[in-house]
């Protein structure tokens, strides 16, 4: 007789999934950053006791001013200092700028991406 394995959320799947996705802590930072994120048709938003898990199909901006402004704070008070301390782990491509995280569950896309931010290559004849 075959045993088969319990179907579960859980189970190990190698399969691309073309998602991304980011473990925020369950504070108040954590839930506003989460609110913010749950606004947006490809993302979806996971409160669990003790973190808050954020992920998406594509492709995600954490926008810091919006974040900021959500937080009641001043434009520049979220930057990714305060989203690495909030967040404890990630998946996918993750992308820091001046304004913003991105995310990425295509790595292609965000190899694109990461080249247009590259300097143009200088031909040394």
């Amino acid at each position: 007789m075959t045993q088969t394995a319990a179907d579960s959320r859980f189970q190990q799947n190698n399969t691309e999934s073309g998602m991304a996705g980011v473990t925020l802590m369950n504070n108040q930072v954590g839930v506003v950053v989460a609110e913010v994120m749950d606004r947006y048709d490809n993302v979806t938003v996971t409160h669990l006791p003790a973190m808050i898990r954020v992920d998406c199909v594509g492709r995600m901006d954490f926008v810091y001013a919006e974040i900021s402004e959500a937080l009641g704070e001043e434009p520049d008070f979220f930057d990714a200092a305060e989203f690495e301390e909030n967040m404890s782990t990630h998946y996918g491509k993750m992308v820091h700028m001046d304004d913003r995280t991105v995310m990425f569950g295509n790595l292609e896309e965000a190899a694109e991406f990461i080249g247009d931010m590259l300097p143009p290559v200088v031909n040394q004849t």
